[in-house]
């Protein structure tokens, strides 16, 4: 095993990951959608039209609620869900948002392929 799946092992199993048919209803729910992707791959691929973008290289200081470039509706207490392309980027993304306190962050199963694989067989 390379030392980057070593590291995503670890980072998954830390969450409890949103299965991609749950994750309009876990919006609805209350939850925070996520989407971390650059703006090249939502052109090409589509975006999640209830989803907030906040691209991977600034999620940490955009949740975290003590820096000083945190969006107003950052809070500890948020149910997150983390979408990037397949579900690989996004494992790695929650679990750094869980170490800075945000205990409910997690991501999705598969990424945005699968959420759109799971809406289009809807």
């Amino acid at each position: 095993m390379s030392g980057v799946d070593e590291l995503l092992e670890r980072a998954r199993a830390g969450l409890t990951r949103v299965p991609p048919e749950r994750l309009r209803a876990e919006h609805e729910a209350g939850a925070w959608v996520i989407d971390i992707r650059p703006q090249a791959q939502r052109n090409e691929h589509g975006e999640i039209d209830f989803a907030t973008v906040i691209e991977r290289n600034v999620l940490e200081w955009r949740l975290d609620p003590t820096s000083e470039a945190a969006l107003p509706e950052a809070s500890r207490d948020a149910r997150i869900v983390v979408v990037c392309q397949q579900g690989y980027a996004s494992s790695l993304a929650a679990a750094t948002l869980q170490q800075l306190g945000i205990a409910r962050a997690t991501d999705l199963i598969g990424g945005y392929d699968a959420w759109r694989e799971a809406e289009d067989g809807a």
